[in-house]
């Protein structure tokens, strides 16, 4: 195509755009609406994703050693879990340390109970705080620990403890949210798929005549086509990056306010950069290829004279 073809084309699709002012502000309305509710749960989705995932990370097992337990038997055994290829990570925690460790969860009150309790009187042992590459991997890893002492004549291990029940309780929710959340994101994206179309079709029904009079002169499917694809692109575009950019300001507006009230703390939101490009981007890329594909099934009906 002649570069002087396509400035026409270029042209005539603003023109468009202009010339259907109400129609046009009805297609940007309807396109910035569907894709604001759609930005809605893609942000909300990603939220419940994360925190899905600090509440997985946040899973780990504890492994306790006997009271008579060497130094050397310790490092042994913390060796054989290392060799585990789904532990990320071996923190040793001496019996001090775990002393140290229960004083300050009991608080002031607590403190004066365990008066007496230190070095040779500790009652608490040993113990092996286990990470894992993947927190679903949670029970196999504990599995292969609890088999240590199959091969052990001392049987160094009392006890491993991840909350069995809870954990799988916990995966079983995070894993649903994560399922359904995505299926409410794709059955939204259909619809709004089929609300831009419906938006655009009556666009260029209104526009009809305008079609077949330029098809009864003589002029050809693509060049009656290539201003509906610009216009399309337009209306898809504007639309977008409109709903684009109330989403983003209202959701940094949301992230500063929550930060600062206390009681939401201990959530962790995605940031504003982590989902900026991923929401904002999408969201005028998916508007725009939207706008031009409403345009091209729309027009096509219509060039058929």
């Amino acid at each position: 195509m002649k570069f002087s073809t396509l400035s026409r084309h270029i042209r005539e699709g603003f023109k468009n755009v202009g010339r259907n002012g109400w129609m046009t502000f009805a297609s940007v309305s309807s396109i910035a609406v569907s894709l604001f509710i759609l930005g809605i749960f893609m942000l909300l989705v990603m939220n419940v994703n994360k925190l899905a995932d600090q509440l997985d990370n946040q899973v780990q097992i504890n492994v306790y050693l006997q009271l008579e337990t060497t130094q050397q038997k310790a490092e042994e055994i913390e060796r054989t879990i290392k060799r585990i290829p789904e532990v990320k990570a071996v923190t040793f925690v001496p019996k001090a340390e775990g002393l140290k460790r229960f004083r300050e969860s009991m608080g002031e009150d607590g403190k004066a109970a365990l008066e007496g309790y230190e070095n040779e009187n500790n009652p608490l042992p040993d113990s092996f705080e286990i990470e894992a590459f993947d927190p679903q991997k949670i029970a196999f890893i504990a599995k292969q620990v609890e088999a240590i002492n199959l091969t052990d004549p001392d049987k160094s291990i009392t006890k491993v403890k991840y909350g069995k029940d809870t954990i799988q309780k916990l995966f079983s929710i995070t894993n649903a949210v994560r399922n359904i959340g995505f299926l409410i994101v794709l059955g939204l994206a259909i619809m709004a798929m089929f609300l831009i179309s419906t938006t655009i079709k009556m666009t260029i029904i209104a526009r009809r005549r305008e079609i077949s009079i330029m098809k009864l002169v003589g002029a050809t499917n693509n060049f009656i086509r290539w201003p509906f694809f610009i216009e399309g692109a337009i209306i898809g575009f504007s639309g977008s990056f409109i709903s684009a950019a109330i989403l983003l300001y209202g959701y940094s507006q949301l992230v500063n306010t929550a930060s600062a009230t206390i009681g939401l703390y201990m959530i962790e939101f995605s940031t504003l950069s982590e989902v900026r490009l991923l929401v904002g981007g999408t969201i005028i890329i998916l508007g725009t290829l939207l706008g031009v594909w409403g345009s091209t099934i729309s027009v096509r009906r219509y060039l058929k004279v």
